[in-house]
């Protein structure tokens, strides 16, 4: 599985690791860096997570929208979105 590559920087892997209702996920470039991308946030629904892009610049995760607006949306949605914004333009 792998979102669209934007310009920019493309992952090679992906790294999940659950902690209670949270799935954190981060990719690993082909030089071996890894980048926390987002948490998803089981809601109770399959194919409904909560969402929240992670921020470098404070070391956390705050909850956001994904771009349909909607603060829920499917993991393939949320890692788009985090995809988009961390690997396109690693440096906003």
């Amino acid at each position: 599985m792998s979102a669209p590559a934007p310009p920019g920087r493309s992952w090679e892997r992906l790294h999940i690791r659950h902690r209670g209702a949270f799935a954190y996920v981060e990719a690993e470039l082909a030089d071996g860096e890894r980048v926390k991308l987002m948490r998803l946030r089981y809601t109770g629904a399959v194919g409904r997570w909560g969402f929240a892009l992670y921020h470098a610049g404070g070391d956390h995760y705050e909850d956001s929208l994904l771009p349909s607006g909607s603060a829920t949306g499917t993991p393939a949605d949320a890692l788009d979105c985090a995809c988009h914004l961390h690997l396109a333009a690693p440096d906003i």
